[in-house]
């Protein structure tokens, strides 16, 4: 038999290369795609796998990837861009008609955790969350305890969020239900790597603290057995009907337990660590939608700690030139 196709898209971030490395050298023929001509994933594969995509937002996106997926005979689609998931999830249906399984959560998980204003009404009776505002046309500056933190009601990776500590500052704010503005939270911030499988049983929760960060993303952390954090994401997964892989991004309350910040409900760009620690995401994600079946959890771990670092990947610059052709870039 052929050995699997599987695409994994966003390859020019650090999800999507986690993902290509950890699963190169198996039994899986990978494929590569970026929006970016320039995205360093695209030449962690041979020139017959690399390929341009539309942005997730693109109108075009969902036809151009399903048309891909059709022609490809890609037996397993891995989007790693938040903006991809729902549109995939919405025609689920149709890329598995066209043989085309994909690693994403439902859309109703989706809408729930793309939305911080709906993820806060799903959770807020269940577990601890930050005492939250919608920014609207009833938003009262003067009933706000400061300082606070304002934060888009959607979007990832710390974009757009802002520690505020005036009322005039809350004054100035656009009331038009796009921004949230949320209890400050003081302690140590975590993020929880969790898997479930697609009946929505966890298998595991790693809790990974994030020690030092830029632009979002953890550049040196650590796993941690931690009960609390671990009952905490398996309590967040449920509520949210996971079935796949989710990244819970908790922080310190005053009162000392773990309160949630958001969900990103795709492979995070840490993931390498919990793979170390011995818990394979994206393995696992891989091996349940091809039909291998899954170990029963929960799963164990190992506390280890990460750095990053740069890598380099020299090759011919042809093959940037050809990507950039296809792109039209270079026009």
């Amino acid at each position: 038999m052929a050995d699997p196709r599987i695409l994994i898209t966003g390859t020019g971030g650090p999800s999507g290369i986690s993902i290509l490395k950890d699963l190169e050298g198996e039994n899986y023929e990978l494929f590569s795609g970026d929006i970016d001509p320039y995205a360093t994933g695209l030449y962690l594969v041979d020139e017959e796998h690399r390929m341009l995509l539309p942005r997730g937002d693109d109108p075009a996106f969902s036809d151009r990837i399903l048309a891909i997926c059709s022609e490809l005979d890609i037996d397993l689609l891995i989007p790693t861009v938040d903006t991809e998931l729902l549109p995939i999830a919405r025609r689920l249906d149709e890329f598995r008609r066209a043989g085309t399984d994909a690693v994403v959560a439902s859309v109703e998980t989706l809408e729930t955790c793309l939305d911080k204003w709906e993820l806060d009404r799903r959770c807020r009776d269940q577990v601890r969350v930050p005492a939250t505002v919608l920014v609207d046309e009833s938003f009262d500056p003067g009933a706000i305890d400061l300082p606070v933190i304002v934060k888009p009601r959607s979007g990832s990776g710390s974009r757009g969020i802002r520690l505020l500590e005036s009322i005039e500052d809350l004054k100035g704010l656009e009331r038009d239900a796009t921004l949230l503005v949320q209890e400050l939270l003081p302690g140590p911030e975590y993020s929880l790597d969790v898997f479930a499988t697609r009946e929505g049983e966890v298998l595991a929760v790693v809790p990974r603290e994030r020690l030092k960060v830029d632009s979002g993303i953890a550049i040196t952390g650590r796993t941690s057995h931690d009960e609390e954090l671990q009952q905490f994401g398996a309590d967040v997964a449920r509520l949210i009907g996971l079935n796949t892989v989710a990244n819970v991004q908790a922080k310190g309350a005053v009162e000392g337990v773990p309160a949630l910040l958001e969900v990103n409900p795709r492979f995070p760009g840490t993931m390498p660590l919990t793979i170390a620690a011995g818990v394979d995401m994206p393995r696992l994600a891989v091996e349940e939608a091809l039909g291998q079946g899954v170990p029963a959890g929960p799963i164990p771990f190992n506390d280890v700690a990460m750095v990053r670092y740069f890598s380099e990947h020299v090759f011919d610059f042809a093959e940037i030139e050809s990507m950039v052709e296809q792109s039209g870039a270079g026009s």
